[in-house]
């Protein structure tokens, strides 16, 4: 908006256009949880080093137990299970549990808010987070219901958080992404002294892989689209 008019910006009068946000939470969607989200004595989301950016990934599926179980946990066993078809999972990587319940997702935002208080859903259990950070130690991990499990103190949760270790909430698109042989890239607004933020997870896989690519020089310059993008009142954002 022009700050002397008033009148938002315009792609016809002004040649080009803006977008004022404003975020009701930064724990709702696919997000970062630093451990200063429970722990003010942890680190805050602009606390979290550079380091973390790029980190070898692996993705262990409870697709198959969750499907009898919508609660079902992540257990020791099922990641010993899995370190017995695919290795052990290397130390300081970054470990997404898949439960395709991102699959329920939904961009109404009535829907979602009803999705989100909805208590039925996968979890990982406080023995598997243990196993995973102080016997493999790893980086971080992450999963696709936004609360890391559905006990009633969220017993996982807290001792994530009070132990330094961040996670990844509201994970999506898992399904296609290969257990082992990708990285994983991310990056989050540095909000001063924030306690949560909104994340982009990107798993970076060989072009062999389902959903893998290769990098090229096509990427640049980007491709024009046919429908210039338009404010859909309605939706609260741009769409072709």
């Amino acid at each position: 908006m022009d700050p002397a008019t008033k009148v938002a910006y315009t792609y016809a009068k002004n040649g080009f256009e803006a977008t004022a946000y404003t975020f009701a939470t930064d724990q709702f969607g696919t997000q970062l949880d630093p451990p200063a989200h429970w722990a003010p004595e942890q680190a805050a989301i602009d606390e979290i080093p550079a380091s973390y950016a790029v980190r070898p990934l692996v993705v262990i599926s409870i697709v198959p137990q969750v499907a009898k179980d919508p609660q079902y946990f992540l257990k020791v066993a099922d990641i010993r299970a899995f370190e017995t078809r695919h290795g052990r999972i290397p130390a300081g990587s970054v470990v997404m549990v898949r439960s395709d319940w991102s699959k329920r997702w939904t961009t109404d935002p009535a829907k979602a808010r009803a999705l989100a208080a909805d208590r039925n859903f996968p979890s990982v259990s406080l023995d598997a987070l243990k196993f995973l950070h102080l016997e493999r130690k790893i980086l971080f991990h992450g999963h696709e219901p936004l609360d890391t499990d559905t006990t009633p103190t969220l017993e996982g949760e807290y001792w994530l958080m009070h132990n330094g270790f961040a996670q990844a909430e509201g994970v999506n698109n898992l399904n296609g992404v290969p257990a082992t042989g990708c990285l994983v890239s991310f990056g989050f607004p540095k909000l001063k002294g924030g306690l949560g933020g909104f994340a982009r997870y990107v798993a970076i896989c060989p072009p062999s892989t389902r959903k893998g690519v290769r990098i090229t020089r096509r990427d640049a310059p980007l491709p024009e689209f046919d429908s210039p993008l338009r404010w859909n009142r309605k939706l609260g954002y741009r769409v072709r």
